[in-house]
């Protein structure tokens, strides 16, 4: 029950800005799931601000599994709010947006503007801090957590803090002022953008992104306030990884799999796709093998209907299979029945992809499909079943397609307990409680400083 703790007698309150919280089909959801249960665990009342489940229907869609492992002591408070770009009904259209869709566009994203400097999501702000001053009215808020994107999120955080002096920390993730894919500035410490982030560090009780390379970036555009920065990684879910087993030979070729959001580019798509079929030519342990795609292609009206999926179709006769989402509850089933993971993803230095983690801890074989200077290069190094670097050259991928068809065929439980091993350490519970423990430690200080006490 909210209000008290048999440990610690009454209970802090978290409010929680998570847009993308369960039951969105997003990948930020595995993260926001684990920091609400986290906090419920350390002893705080959690109440988590999101969008409308329906809202989620028009983009990336829903996966119900990802909430039933939200811990029940969670509230989960959801704003009626939706991107009206992604709506399809055209019964619901303006003449102005029926006749002329492009400057109509063109307008909502200059409109939004005017609220906050996010061109999609901007004209959500009044919504966001009313929700922020009705929902502390209502139960006073002892932190508040936003976890970014979208970023307006962050004036509700910044309005709770002006008003009524409510610590507060930021979950950049993948940082804003940083365009990670590029790997350069995205927007300049004076731009109005840089006003709002620079603000918003001035009072943090602390930032957290997802690897060092982003945390070496803020650190050194903001000195002052580098002892703020803390990297949290995403790590995997305990319950995706496959028990260790050997897959049952079916007789029907090894299987290669991908699962994840198919968000990269069709020119790196027809890249890989390219280096299969010559993979599948040159090496006989991958005549007759598979290679399943997995996981949602597209959002939106797109969803499935876009460049994209026509590629992968187009590649059935070289064995190529679209097999669409899967539930969470699934993962673990799904790589059970794969041989190797072919892990594609876009960006360098500055990207992960908490997909990675999840490669590592099932010990498969894995397949790089990225640039050679990757975070993720990083952590796979040292891996005993990865096939290295490659970059995005399709020979070499090629190679790499091979090499780990040899390494399914000749790998020993030894070599593989050490691939599941090489990946243990990043179980994203553990990573977070950590995370979780050291802001508690530090807002609760805080908070005591501020009102006299947890609860006053």
């Amino acid at each position: 029950m909210p209000g008290k703790d048999e440990r610690s007698g009454p209970r802090p309150h978290l409010l929680y800005f998570a847009i993308g919280f369960p039951p969105a089909a997003k990948s930020s959801a595995f993260r926001m799931r684990e920091t609400a249960n986290q906090f419920a665990a350390a002893g705080w009342d959690v109440t988590v601000v999101t969008i409308a489940e329906e809202s989620w229907l028009r983009d990336s869609g829903v996966d119900h599994t990802l909430s039933e492992s939200v811990d029940e002591r969670v509230k989960v408070v959801q704003l009626p709010l939706a991107r009206a770009d992604l709506e399809t009904d055209i019964r619901l259209y303006s003449e102005e947006r029926a006749l002329h869709p492009g400057p109509w566009l063109q307008a909502l994203r200059k409109e939004a503007l005017k609220s906050f400097p996010e061109p999609v999501f901007g004209g959500w702000r009044g919504a966001l801090e009313e929700a922020a001053l009705r929902l502390h009215r209502e139960r006073p808020a002892d932190l508040v957590l936003s976890s970014c994107t979208p970023y307006v999120q962050l004036a509700a955080v910044r309005r709770l803090w002006d008003e009524h002096q409510v610590p507060y920390a930021v979950d950049f993730r993948d940082g804003w002022s940083l365009d990670v894919i590029d790997g350069v500035e995205a927007f300049p410490k004076d731009s109005e953008a840089g006003r709002w982030e620079l603000s918003l560090l001035e009072h943090a009780l602390s930032l957290w992104v997802v690897n060092d390379q982003i945390a070496d970036f803020y650190r050194a555009r903001y000195p002052e306030y580098a002892d703020r920065i803390h990297v949290v990684r995403n790590g995997y879910d305990r319950d995706s990884v496959p028990p260790v087993t050997d897959r049952a030979d079916d007789g029907g070729g090894l299987v290669f799999g991908h699962l994840g959001t198919v968000s990269f580019s069709v020119p790196l798509l027809e890249t890989v796709l390219a280096a299969w079929r010559t993979a599948r030519s040159r090496e006989p342990l991958l005549a007759d093998a598979r290679f399943e795609v997995r996981g949602h292609i597209g959002a939106g009206a797109n969803r499935e209907a876009n460049r994209h999926i026509d590629v992968l179709r187009s590649a059935a006769d070289d064995g190529v299979i679209v097999g669409g989402p899967v539930p969470k509850a699934q993962v673990a089933d799904v790589y059970a029945a794969w041989d190797a993971l072919v892990l594609i993803i876009i960006g360098g230095p500055y990207m992960t992809s908490g997909k990675v983690y999840e490669c590592m801890a099932t010990g498969l074989p894995i397949v790089s499909m990225h640039a050679a200077d990757h975070d993720a290069s990083r952590l796979l190094d040292g891996h005993p079943l990865w096939t290295g670097p490659r970059g995005l050259d399709e020979e070499r991928l090629a190679d790499a397609f091979c090499e780990a068809a040899r390494m399914v065929a000749e790998a020993t439980p030894e070599r593989r307990a050490a691939a599941r091993a090489h990946g243990s350490a990043y179980a994203r519970d553990s990573l977070m409680a950590t995370a979780v423990q050291r802001l508690s430690a530090v807002a609760l200080e805080q908070q005591s400083a501020l009102s006299g006490g947890v609860g006053a």
